[in-house]
């Protein structure tokens, strides 16, 4: 009889990142951490107004050496001009992170940014019932460790 291994699991990704993968290549990026590290690579400043939406690569002419691609980025309508104006810090930084000249244009298309939802953190515990689970933990000696017992207990309860 054969001894049952153990359980291991996947993370999510891990098992999706093939898929990703091809939607990523279909749309001429030829890594996703483009897109996944956009504020990374951009900076905080660029990326808020702009995201890449695809890249488009030239095709090969025999003989010649290749071209470099065109990044399409989605910008939001007012800062367009602005973003056209610091298209050669976008193509330096961007180059920078494939570590070859890869990109040597920027196409813009105004439309509104596919904003990842926040979540907002929630509100913190009503005072009186953390006082009211603080008079719960007498066993507690550590007057920080109590304080944060009780308000991690009138979170629970609160929810």
């Amino acid at each position: 009889m054969s001894k049952p291994r153990p359980l291991s699991a996947k993370p999510l990704s891990v098992m999706l990142s093939d898929v990703f993968s091809d939607v990523y290549a279909k749309q001429g990026f030829a890594a996703r951490e483009l897109v996944t590290r956009w504020a990374e690579i951009a900076g905080a400043d660029i990326a808020a107004h702009c995201e890449p939406l695809k890249m488009q690569w030239p095709r090969p002419v025999e003989g010649q050496p290749p071209e470099p691609a065109t990044l399409v980025l989605r910008v939001e309508g007012p800062v367009a001009l602005e973003i056209q104006h610091s298209s050669d810090v976008i193509l330096a930084r961007v180059n920078r992170f494939f570590g070859w000249s890869a990109v040597g244009r920027l196409a813009l298309r105004q439309a509104p940014l596919s904003r990842r939802g926040r979540q907002k953190p929630p509100p913190a515990p009503d005072p009186a019932l953390v006082s009211d689970v603080a008079k719960t933990l007498t066993g507690v000696e550590d007057d920080e460790l109590r304080t944060a017992l009780a308000r991690l207990g009138a979170a629970i309860k609160r929810n």
